[in-house]
């Protein structure tokens, strides 16, 4: 969901002009206690997995007055949660099982807010490494390996730093039911 969260920040950042750096979503999410009732759906061009509509469109709902950029900021970063959540719960069906914690990495996953409502919104911990971009870590460590800078692979584990676990501190059923009415609006927003 990596791609996601880059798509909808940017939208926000690009399109809304609400922020001028993606790292300012935080700061505003932060800012406000909820969304206040507000929901972003970002369908912007369908929706893949699990949903697989690629007729749905991004929607907006539960807009008032009161409703501020903060709000909207807000909602961005906790619809890429639920969207994160509704993955996780077609994964957990097909496995049979649900999961004990999840391990997160990427752009997303600087987000503390968001890590902390994932962990919140799963119900499990949430585990991210002190080294987020992963991918270019594990070619640096196989790189060093193969230059014999480190011998085997675990000990390029005991030299790893501690990352963070963001443990569940809230209850967010009352949310994620409403993520999913928030759903509905967006699927087969276009007819064939």
């Amino acid at each position: 969901l990596g791609d996601v969260y880059k798509r909808q920040i940017q939208w926000v950042r690009d399109e809304l002009r609400f922020i001028s750096e993606s790292r300012d979503a935080e700061y505003y999410a932060s800012k406000v206690p909820d969304t206040g009732g507000v929901y972003l759906v970002p369908a912007f061009t369908g929706l893949g997995a699990p949903y697989w509509d690629m007729y749905a469109r991004g929607t907006v709902v539960g807009l008032t007055r009161g409703t501020t950029r903060a709000h909207l900021c807000r909602a961005a970063l906790e619809g890429i949660a639920y969207q994160t959540a509704d993955l996780i719960a077609a994964m957990e069906r097909d496995a049979g099982r649900p999961i004990q914690s999840l391990r997160v990495d990427g752009g997303a996953s600087v987000s503390d807010f968001m890590m902390q409502y994932q962990a919140d919104l799963l119900g499990v911990p949430v585990e991210r490494p002190a080294v987020v971009e992963t991918t270019a870590w594990g070619a640096a460590c196989l790189a060093g390996l193969g230059a014999g800078l480190w011998h085997s692979p675990q000990e390029i584990a005991r030299e790893g730093a501690p990352g963070r676990v963001y443990y569940p501190k809230t209850d967010r059923r009352r949310e994620y039911t409403r993520w999913q009415k928030a759903l509905e609006r967006a699927k087969a927003w276009e007819e064939a």
